[in-house]
């Protein structure tokens, strides 16, 4: 037995003094602190002209210091929801979206947005969408959705 108290005795020491540089490492206690952290506001959908899809709407603000990704989006309306990105006149599927620290991810008529395809029902002005934000490091966050009029403009979040 005495033969192990040696490097037992080593080991715990290595692990309190390693445990003592951890406690006392501000970064590793801001690392919690800077965490992203996600809220969704704005959100909307216009009534659907067409059976098949729909657009949604919405703003992402992360009051924390890391940057996340906006990487899928599911609703039980429809069979996809997909991302996408406007780049002058023209928008494109992407994987994602990144909802940068301290920022927004705004998605908007005319610009980044969610698409609704294969619609399992046409949603009407009044009723709610409910759907599910996935992200690379947070949590999801689940949204109801306001249907407004095919014609709506926010006055503000866009």
């Amino acid at each position: 037995m005495k033969p192990l108290a040696g490097p037992v005795l080593i080991t715990a020491a290595a692990l309190v003094a390693l445990t003592g540089c951890g406690a006392g490492d501000s970064s590793s206690s801001d690392s919690a602190d800077s965490s992203a952290k996600l809220s969704v506001k704005a959100a909307y959908m216009p009534q659907p002209v067409t059976d098949s899809m729909a657009a949604g709407f919405l703003v992402i603000e992360n009051d924390g210091g890391t940057a996340d990704e906006l990487t899928s989006v599911t609703s039980d309306l429809a069979q996809d929801v997909t991302v996408h990105e406007t780049t002058g006149q023209s928008m494109q599927e992407v994987a994602g979206l990144k909802v940068p620290a301290d920022g927004e991810l705004v998605l908007e008529s005319g610009g980044n947005h969610l698409m609704f395809e294969n619609l399992k029902r046409k949603p009407k002005e009044g009723e709610t969408v409910s759907l599910r934000l996935n992200f690379t490091k947070s949590e999801a966050i689940t949204v109801e959705m306001p249907v407004k009029s095919a014609t709506y403009q926010p006055t503000s979040g866009h």
